[in-house]
C-alpha cells in the first residue's frame, strides 16, 4: 500500500512544480531556461528588453518565418528586441531533431543568430513553466493552448503586457507592434 501511494504524491509533486514555478513567476524575469547549446539562461538579463518569444519547427509550413525573425532580430537587436525560439515537437511531430541538429538546421538555412532553446513542450503533462506563464498572462486567447508552431508572444521592455499572436501572423507584420514597444520606456 505504501508504493502507490509515494507514487501518487511523487506525480502530483511533479505536476505542481511545473504549475506552482509558473504561478510563483511575477513578471517573464523569473524565468530561467536552457539553451539549445545546454546554457543556463536567466531571464533576468532581458530586463528593459522587447521579447518576441516563439515555438519554432524545423519541418514546417510556416519555417520560412525563421528567415523573417532573424531579419526583425538584425534590425532591431541594437535598439533593445530579443528573440527567443523554442523548438517544440508537439505539433505533427515538426521538429523531431536533437538540439544540435536543430541549432545548425536554423544557423545553416536561415542564417538564425537569435537566441534559440533547448527543445521543450508548450502544452499539456510536460509543458515548460514559461509557457504556462504567457499563456496565462497574454492579452488575447488568455490560458488557452498554443494551436500550432510559431505562436508567437511579444513582451514590453517591463514585462507588464504580452501580446499573442497565431501562427499565420508573419513576423514582418508585427512591426508595428515591436516598434511600439521599443520606443516605450520601462
Amino acid at each position: 500500500m505504501i508504493r502507490p501511494l509515494l507514487k501518487t504524491v511523487l506525480c502530483c509533486a511533479a505536476i505542481s512544480g511545473t504549475a506552482g514555478a509558473a504561478l510563483q513567476a511575477q513578471n517573464i524575469y523569473d524565468f530561467n531556461a536552457e539553451s539549445i547549446n545546454g546554457q543556463t539562461i536567466d531571464f533576468k538579463q532581458y530586463k528593459g528588453k522587447v521579447l518576441l518569444i516563439v515555438n519554432t519547427a524545423s519541418k514546417c509550413g510556416f519555417t520560412p518565418q525563421l528567415e523573417d525573425l532573424e531579419a526583425l532580430n538584425r534590425q532591431y537587436k541594437d535598439q533593445g528586441l530579443v528573440i527567443i525560439g523554442f523548438p517544440c515537437n508537439q505539433f505533427a511531430k515538426q521538429d523531431p531533431g536533437s538540439n544540435s541538429e536543430i541549432a545548425e538546421f536554423c544557423r545553416l538555412n536561415y542564417g538564425v543568430t537569435f537566441q534559440m532553446m533547448s527543445k521543450i513542450d508548450v502544452n499539456g503533462e510536460n509543458e515548460a513553466p514559461i509557457y504556462t506563464f504567457l499563456k496565462a498572462n497574454a492579452e488575447t486567447d488568455k490560458g488557452k493552448n498554443i494551436k500550432w508552431n510559431f505562436t508567437k508572444f511579444l513582451i514590453s521592455r517591463d514585462g507588464s503586457k504580452i501580446l499573442r499572436y497565431g501562427s499565420a501572423k508573419k513576423p514582418k507584420n508585427m512591426v508595428k507592434d515591436i516598434e511600439k514597444f521599443l520606443s516605450e520606456t520601462e
